[in-house]
């Protein structure tokens, strides 16, 4: 064979030169420093996706508490579907749904968390069998039991309002207190320069117009200020419900008998308009915008010194008592929250979180020194207190103005009202602080809002002059004990 064509047959055998000069394989040449494996093929294992590759399901993660409130309905359907295939595939024996959270307790080990599987022989059905051979359902009794198991009813609170109240003059001022409800059943609405009385215990209509009197005979006009060139700035029942007390805009406090529709006295003391009002027995406290807040005795107004509050530096305009009549909750234009006490003149609590004006206030009912207030436009939070520690609980941003609070008096539960720029009326689960319901109608903002005496109906007012009755808390009592660290009752032995 000519040596220059062996020599030739060679490199092309080699994969070094093609006939044409070019390499006959394409594959690269092999680094010396790379292993190079025989025949057996071994694959990779330096990030295996055991999720991907055997099908398992990814560790769960905690959710959050409005989560599992919003979508309780359907995590319970689901969750019962799954007791329902466990009793049937693996013979689990799940009666009740807290069989299963106690099962998964007892049989979840910190071993069990690091094994990728995880085999489980079902039972087999011995003569301990719970399926009768004469039942006609495919499944077994323990199911059957689990299906039948009484489920908690969802309440629903209906987003329309079963009664509307023509309201003209009643002013848009976010600063102003112009509802409220008394304990007889009666609405004390200001509408310019008048109050008028709304008995919600003879109103059978579903709309009326309030100044007309004359029509409706359930609407009466307890006073008109036109003749002293004055107006209406706030409105207030006393606990007993027989006298109002009447803000005006000249700084005056007219205090009210409902029963001869004759006023009892006027007392005097502010220099500008009195924007809020609150009872406390027979002491009553005003807010104004010359930044003080008077407490006079209605009994003895003449004799009895009146007390002033001093610490605001803007105009009152939140003012309520606590329950246990101990303490007084004010706001103000200064964005400042002042918790002051039956005696002292200064102010033993001060907030100043907000961002906003703080007008809605509300002392909890269920819970002892808990206080929920509510900021400005500029704000939009409402914020929870433990007046007991002087030390913030909760905080939660409703996205708008937070105009008016007022917790239930069945359930722990709280609806606020909203301005700029909802206009809508929220209800609230505390202290999970899940959004029960929205309801929305009002076209202005919602300045305005007072509560039936039952506890089950609210009153909402606003600029567009107009007042809207919703049923929004039920009248059923929670039978659950509050476990909260402002219960001291529970922690008494």
């Amino acid at each position: 064979m000519n040596p220059e064509y062996e020599k030739r047959l060679l490199k092309q055998m080699n994969g070094e030169l093609s006939p044409l000069g070019s390499p006959i394989f394409s594959s690269p040449v092999v680094s010396p420093h790379k292993k190079i494996y025989g025949d057996r093929f071994i694959p990779s294992r330096s990030s295996p996706c055991w999720n991907l590759n055997f099908d398992l399901q990814p560790p769960s993660t905690p959710t959050s508490s409005k989560t599992k409130e919003a979508n309780s309905e359907s995590s319970r359907d689901s969750l019962t579907y799954a007791c329902l295939l466990k009793n049937e595939l693996l013979s689990a024996e799940i009666e009740d749904l807290k069989d299963l959270q106690t099962n998964d307790k007892k049989n979840s080990t910190p071993k069990d968390s690091k094994k990728l599987f995880k085999f489980h022989t079902p039972r087999r059905c011995t003569d301990g069998c719970d399926t009768s051979p004469y039942s006609l359902s495919p499944i077994g009794s323990k199911s059957q039991k689990l299906l039948r198991s009484p489920r908690k009813a969802i309440r629903k609170i209906s987003k329309i309002p079963f009664k509307v109240l023509d309201a003209p003059e009643l002013q848009d001022d976010f600063y102003l207190n112009l509802v409220d409800w008394s304990s007889q059943n009666v609405l004390s609405v200001g509408l310019g320069t008048s109050v008028y009385l709304w008995s919600a215990c003879t109103s059978q209509s579903k709309v009326f117009k309030m100044p007309f009197q004359t029509h409706f005979p359930q609407v009466t006009r307890l006073c008109d200020l036109s003749t002293d060139n004055d107006t209406v700035t706030s409105v207030s029942w006393s606990e007993r419900g027989n006298q109002v007390a009447v803000g005006t805009n000249k700084g005056y406090v007219q205090i009210w008998d409902v029963a001869v529709s004759k006023k009892v006295h006027t007392l005097m003391g502010h220099g500008a308009r009195v924007g809020a009002l609150a009872w406390n027995g027979d002491m009553l406290s005003s807010g104004s915008r010359d930044r003080l807040i008077l407490q006079r005795d209605i009994r003895t107004p003449n004799t009895t010194p009146e007390r002033k509050l001093i610490g605001h530096k803007q105009e009152v305009c939140g003012l309520k008592w606590s329950p246990d009549h101990q303490h007084l909750a004010s706001g103000g234009n200064d964005n400042r929250l002042f918790v002051w006490n039956a005696t002292s003149t200064t102010p033993v609590q001060t907030h100043m979180e907000h961002l906003a004006a703080v007008k809605a206030i509300a002392w909890s009912p269920h819970q002892h020194g808990l206080l929920a207030s509510g900021g400005g436009t500029a704000d939009r939070c409402i914020r929870f207190w433990n007046t007991l520690t002087n030390q913030p609980l909760h905080c939660v941003d409703t996205g708008s103005q937070v105009c008016n609070l007022a917790w239930s008096k069945h359930s722990n539960e709280l609806v606020s009202t909203h301005g700029y720029s909802q206009n809508q009326i929220l209800v609230w689960k505390y202290p999970t602080l899940v959004q029960i319901a929205k309801l929305t109608g009002h076209s202005f903002r919602v300045l305005y809002l007072a509560m039936s005496p039952d506890g089950e109906a609210i009153v909402t007012g606003a600029g567009d002059e107009t007042l809207r009755f919703w049923n929004v808390f039920s009248k059923t009592r929670s039978n659950k004990e509050s476990k909260s660290v402002l219960n001291l009752f529970t922690r008494i032995r």
